[in-house]
């Protein structure tokens, strides 16, 4: 239940008719004298019946009660439904009154304002005010209070109430919009999975099976074949079962500084959450970090109950246009990894970041195995579209500048990849697929 925080007064939309009115007539009045004896009358009559209307106003008061009822989990992009509790603990109550939820700048709804009709609350009743709600930015909400527009029977006057009625809560990043239009094995929103086999080149044994059409003479256990025989006393095949090595360690190192806007770095937040969920389910634990608006680190762990605490960790991770390091990124966590693992490092790679990574790139490759995850710059492939045409001089250079900055990305690109590091470039709408596909292949070529 609520407290009543604040009350203001003030004049309603009548007081300020009538007060215009009266200005009027006492511009005729001053020309004419019976006009002035009007004049007299009704600013006579109007003071009384505005001083009976705020003393009504003051008899009736606050005399209602809010409670708010709104999960303190919601989801990104997804509606939830508020409900608001009204009661009343008098008999008086004010003939109308409209309802303003205080809700936070983050999320949105057109409930507002909401008119509340006085016959549904009855004596020592209440009524439910359901709406809408939904949450547009990941991160903590917060909900100051319930505010209410109290107007008197005359509508001469409005008292403001509000209700210091408190909700607060987190807004997570949305698990189903995260795993839509994403090619994976298995359904994340189901909890289903199919584990990743691949036949005489696993790196873990599984079990043993029946031969089936097809399987390479490789499997054959010849030791198990020959205990085995069919009806008709003729040997039967049995044939050995791989899976890729499960208990591999995967970090995510994210640029949460200039390199990545808001909309690029939210995108790759997803994908690292999606594919957090994928590594999970395949027995694998998961790292995440962060470098520069905020340093973030949240150590390894396994299991699928580890997932809650990548997103309590990362629901409220944001980028912010500041310098960010990603050598130093690498070096932090260099200093905190002790076995082999895949590391995920998603930034906005350019030319200069060649030479300032070339010092600690060999020492990772050594240990560990290095995904360098990059954004496609929209703004290049436009002007070296097709349908771009340069007209001037300038628009000539522009293009010509475009194409060497390509180049020498490119160029920095196919270096990393001779060097036995691994390079994926992709888009903010396809970056989930790419990154839960790449981490599939890896899993299969037992690189890792």
């Amino acid at each position: 239940m609520n407290k009543t925080s604040n009350s203001i007064f003030m004049p309603g939309r009548a007081f300020f008719i009538t007060s215009l009115f009266y200005l009027l007539l006492g511009g005729f009045a001053f020309f004419f004298d019976f006009i002035f004896v009007i004049w007299i009358l009704i600013g006579a009559g109007s003071v009384l019946f505005i001083i009976s209307d705020l003393v009504l106003l003051l008899s009736a008061g606050d005399r209602l009660k809010s409670e708010r009822i709104i999960p303190s989990s919601l989801a990104q992009g997804e509606p939830t439904q508020v409900k608001i509790i009204i009661s009343r603990s008098g008999p008086l109550l004010l003939f109308f009154m409209k309802l303003y939820d205080l809700y936070p700048e983050s999320m949105s709804t057109s409930a507002f304002p909401a008119k509340l009709d006085r016959r549904s609350l009855k004596a020592n009743g209440s009524i439910v005010f359901e709406y809408s709600l939904l949450p547009n930015t990941r991160g903590p909400f917060y909900f100051p209070g319930i505010e209410f527009m109290l107007c008197s029977p005359l509508h001469f006057w409005r008292l403001r109430v509000t209700h210091n009625t408190i909700s607060y809560g987190r807004t997570y990043p949305n698990f189903k919009q995260m795993a839509r239009g994403v090619d994976i094995r298995g359904n994340p929103e189901k909890g289903e999975e199919k584990q990743i086999r691949k036949r005489g080149d696993g790196l873990q044994f599984e079990s043993l099976r029946d031969y089936n059409e097809g399987d390479s003479i490789r499997l054959v256990d010849w030791r198990a074949t020959s205990r085995n025989r069919t009806l008709d006393g003729r040997p039967k095949l049995i044939v050995r079962n791989y899976q890729e090595e499960q208990d591999q360690q995967i970090l995510f190192i994210i640029d949460s500084g200039y390199r990545l806007p808001e909309f690029h770095f939210d995108s790759a937040l997803k994908a690292m959450l999606l594919l957090s969920y994928v590594a999970l389910k395949h027995g694998d634990s998961v790292a995440a970090a962060s470098f520069g608006a905020r340093d973030l680190w949240i150590p390894p762990r396994k299991g699928i109950s580890a997932y809650t605490g990548l997103m309590n960790g990362l629901y409220d991770l944001h980028s912010a246009p500041v310098p960010s390091s990603p050598f130093s990124a690498m070096e932090k966590a260099l200093s905190h990894l002790n076995k082999r693992s895949f590391i995920i490092l998603i930034s906005n790679f350019r030319e200069e970041d060649g030479e300032s990574l070339s010092w600690i790139l060999p020492r990772i490759n050594q240990r560990h195995l290095l995904l360098m995850v990059s954004f496609y710059e929209d703004s290049l492939y436009e002007i070296l579209g097709k349908d771009n045409i340069p007209k001037t001089d300038d628009d000539i250079l522009k293009k010509a500048a475009a194409y060497s900055y390509m180049a020498n990305r490119r160029r920095l690109y196919k270096k990393w990849e001779h060097s036995g590091l691994l390079v994926l470039e992709t888009s903010p709408k396809h970056i989930s697929s790419a990154l839960v596909n790449k981490y599939l292949n890896v899993k299969k070529s037992g690189k890792l």
